[in-house]
């Protein structure tokens, strides 16, 4: 049995890897939210793009830098507006939007900065969450959605079917979108298919100014 080799891939976060499997070669890449500096580290060996990362947690960036990352503390909601339009190709923002406090206006910049964008989400639609809020009587707590409400970053959850709604409100094209199960793999359904909203358990987007 051979040896892996130091040039062989890290094993990603399954949801990590599908958003890195979206992105080309040699792209230019903001990755918003980058936390330890993961996907970006992945991108930038095994991608070769020339990429950029924003976090908040300074000991998240300081992992990062300390990978030779060029990741930079930031605050999303208010450090976006410095960058100058389409800066990047890609623009990834993973399992973030909906701690933000304006998730439109995130978009927004995203699709500013970007050529494209790269959105993923847990569904708060998913039957999982409905059936625990019908019959518990409770916020759900699941394996994407694992904070209790007291102790959770998350502020605007969302359903597919609102995020979809958003994207048409905001003129945002819809390019690819995938349905996706608890651990990121990808189900037999797009993400804007009628059983996506009830049956994913996260979904990825990728998105461009129409």
């Amino acid at each position: 049995m051979n040896a892996v080799t130091s040039t062989s891939p890290p094993k990603l976060r399954v949801d990590l890897q599908q958003v890195a499997d979206l992105v080309p070669v040699g792209a230019r890449v903001l990755d918003v939210g980058c936390g330890d500096g993961t996907l970006l580290a992945y991108l930038t060996r095994f991608k070769q793009v020339d990429g950029r990362g924003l976090e908040l947690e300074m000991a998240r960036v300081r992992a990062a830098v300390s990978q030779g990352l060029p990741v930079i503390q930031g605050n999303l909601e208010t450090d976006l507006v410095d960058y100058p339009s389409s800066a990047f190709d890609y623009v990834i923002l993973s399992q973030t939007l909906q701690a933000t406090h304006n998730p439109r206006l995130v978009m927004e910049e995203l699709l500013r900065i970007g050529r494209r964008a790269i959105v993923s989400f847990p569904n708060f639609g998913h039957w999982r969450v409905r059936v625990s809020v019908m019959f518990g009587g409770r916020m759900p707590m699941t394996s994407t959605l694992s904070d209790s409400w007291f102790d959770t970053p998350n502020i605007h959850l969302c359903t597919v079917a609102d995020f979809i709604d958003l994207c048409g409100l905001m003129n945002v094209r819809i390019e690819r979108g995938y349905a996706l199960d608890t651990l990121g793999q990808k189900l037999g359904f797009a993400a804007t298919s009628r059983r996506a909203n009830l049956l994913s358990e996260q979904a990825l987007f990728v998105l461009t100014r129409a």
